[in-house]
């Protein structure tokens, strides 16, 4: 992946339970982007993922209870720019987001041209039916709230600039951490692009909790009721 000396990538896997999964996530990620930090964050895991990580060549930090994949991905982010890391890239530990389209996704944000670039997914028939309406409502909101046509709010397959990270930091724990960082990134007028990237739901079920997730983001939602009745100004 073309980058710049000054603007080393650092890649953050948050991963809670995925010992089955996260060696080949990891192997992938570093055949992709050679050179990269790899951060898995274990987030409380009891079947070995820390171990499974680091075996494959990640730097592994430690939650040694279950806190969130917010917290999770605050751990790595912070580990990341501590570490110097001029461009970070979000992906999940399940093997629902390709490492090999990492490169594709992070160009613009190492061309100067996003501070942001978030992974968007088609609302295909790969998608399950209930994420594909949750995430239809969440990126309607979301346009209206930032103003930019916003194809896919809830992705967690992000690339971000040094300073994005420096001056986004949401205190939520959840999968609402991400619903956040992006609405705060598109009202503070930090450059947002979306590269279109494969959807995928196989392997292991996901963590998400339907109505307890869907719930803590809609609250996220509630922060930004003038701009959704109101529109962007």
């Amino acid at each position: 992946m073309p980058g710049r000396a000054d603007r080393p990538v650092a890649v953050v896997i948050p991963a809670y339970q995925a010992a089955a999964t996260i060696a080949g996530v990891v192997a992938r990620t570093s055949r992709a982007v050679p050179g990269a930090t790899v951060y898995v964050v274990d987030d409380g895991s009891t079947d070995g993922t820390g171990g499974e990580g680091r075996g494959a060549g990640a730097t592994v930090l430690i939650h040694p209870r279950n806190r969130g994949k917010g917290a999770a991905l605050a751990t790595g982010i912070s580990a990341a720019l501590d570490g110097g890391a001029g461009v970070i890239v979000t992906l999940d530990a399940d093997g629902q987001h390709a490492p090999e389209e990492i490169p594709r996704l992070a160009a613009p944000v190492l061309g100067d041209a996003a501070d942001l670039a978030l992974g968007a997914r088609a609302r295909s028939g790969a998608m399950p039916w209930g994420r594909r309406c949750t995430n239809w409502v969440s990126a309607a909101l979301a346009s209206r709230i930032g103003g930019v046509a916003v194809p896919d709010a809830q992705t967690g397959f992000r690339a971000l600039t040094r300073r994005a990270a420096q001056a986004v930091r949401p205190q939520e724990l959840g999968y609402d951490f991400e619903t956040a960082f992006l609405l705060a990134a598109l009202t503070r007028g930090l450059r947002v692009q979306f590269v279109a990237v494969s959807t995928v739901y196989h392997g292991r079920p996901s963590h998400f909790r339907h109505w307890a997730d869907t719930w803590r983001q809609a609250r996220v939602f509630t922060r930004y009721a003038r701009a959704i009745i109101f529109g962007a100004r």
